[in-house]
């Protein structure tokens, strides 16, 4: 009876850690914000209609209208003509890319100071972390505007723009994870044999960081997204000649009554995005907590 017992209670874990790790919202998310990238990188050679072209023919056109040249533009045009899929699918590829980029630069940068903050310590660690008290104290997104302002309007300025405001999240991360290993009785034992810091560091302090990192990653990525598309909504992301989905709401906000759908579907595009990769990065903290847990 009593062994009966004992089996099934391990039996009831397994099955619950198996279910925790078999999410399907976290399955859908992951196949809409794969469709968003596949769009991204190959929605340009789908499309026969670009983004940027215009067409004072074709203006204000709703959803599924027939064009000038024959064609029907699905989600209808913007004030300028231009083909609204078109600038949703190159806005997706700026966004994505703005979003990616940038968490790994901030990714590295925080991983770095934060690894090398924690594990040292002493004068370095406290350098850092009031690097970081300093850089919270202003909102991130007023820290973005500043930096995109002196820099302007590019591609590359706006990923760094981004980055300097996100680093000091994953080294905090990565500072926590850290100081919970440096001190571990595994660590104590590699200094007793002989293990220099670096060795350390590469085989038993980073590989403890990457779970969190990654968590944390999923998170910034789509706020990383939203204030992407803000810099450009104000005039200070990505150049005029390339579609984003900030610039784009941004042109139909004089136009919401006649034309609703400027700035409705590359709205909605983005709120989907966020959202797909916010469940994603549910799913990772409550896999990483469950493996935690055992």
């Amino acid at each position: 009876m009593s062994k009966t017992l004992t089996a099934a209670v391990p039996a009831k874990t397994r099955s619950k850690r198996r279910k925790g790790l078999r999410n399907p919202l976290a399955v859908a998310a992951a196949v809409v914000l794969s469709l968003f990238v596949m769009a991204g990188l190959f929605g340009s050679l789908l499309i026969p209609y670009d983004g940027v072209n215009t067409s004072v023919a074709d203006r204000l056109l709703p959803p599924g209208a027939r064009l000038s040249g024959g064609g029907i533009a699905l989600l209808g045009t913007d004030q300028l003509g231009r083909d609204m899929l078109a600038q949703i699918v190159a806005g997706s590829r700026v966004s994505l890319t703005v979003a990616f980029a940038t968490i790994a630069i901030a990714g590295a940068v925080g991983l770095v100071l934060g690894v090398t903050s924690g594990f040292f310590g002493g004068k370095w660690d406290a350098f850092i972390s009031r690097l970081g008290d300093i850089q919270l104290a202003f909102p991130s997104i007023l820290l973005a505007i500043l930096l995109a302002g002196v820099l302007g309007p590019s591609l590359i300025n706006v990923i760094l723009a981004l980055a300097i405001t996100r680093w000091v999240i994953f080294a905090r991360v990565v500072r926590a994870s850290a100081l919970s290993t440096r001190n571990l009785d595994f660590v104590d034992s590699a200094r007793v044999l002989g293990a220099s810091n670096a060795r350390i560091l590469l085989k038993y302090i980073i590989p403890s960081c990457w779970q969190p990192l990654i968590v944390a990653a999923t998170v910034q990525v789509g706020l990383t997204m939203v204030a992407e598309a803000s810099l450009s909504f104000l005039g200070l992301g990505v150049p005029l000649s390339d579609a984003s989905w900030g610039a784009t709401i941004a042109n139909g906000r004089d136009h919401l009554a006649s034309a609703w759908w400027i700035a409705t579907l590359p709205g909605l595009a983005l709120a989907l995005v966020v959202v797909c990769v916010g469940i994603i990065g549910d799913a990772f903290r409550d896999r990483s907590d469950l493996l935690k847990n055992g």
